[in-house]
């Protein structure tokens, strides 16, 4: 079982990503950083270079880099990618969340 599974619109919208930044790319990477109220914020950005660190995850025709230290934070976690009239990102539904801020930016474990 990979540590995170890629719904259709999230793999669809890296790929096009990727096409879109005119430059070759070995994928995305995934990870957490410091942020907001809760304690933690998604961070997605683009792998010029693997860190073999990295937990690799190849779905659906996309390679996900997950960041090491933010691997026990994201486990079982599903990324995917919503556009509507208030939302328009990759959004995440991760069991390790135990709450999140009031504006929805940053999380708690």
């Amino acid at each position: 079982m990979a540590a995170l599974q890629i719904t259709d619109a999230a793999a669809e919208r890296i790929k096009h990503l990727l096409v879109q930044r005119g430059k070759p790319s070995a994928g995305i990477r995934l990870g957490t950083k410091t942020a907001g109220c809760s304690g933690l914020k998604y961070d997605v950005d683009y792998v010029d270079e693997p860190n073999p660190m990295d937990e690799l995850v190849e779905e659906k025709g996309v390679k996900l880099y997950i960041d090491a230290m933010s691997l026990m934070y994201l486990l079982g976690s599903v990324m995917d990618y919503e556009e509507d009239t208030f939302t328009t990102g990759f959004t995440f539904t991760n069991p390790n969340e135990k709450g999140r801020c009031g504006c929805g930016e940053s999380f708690t474990v």
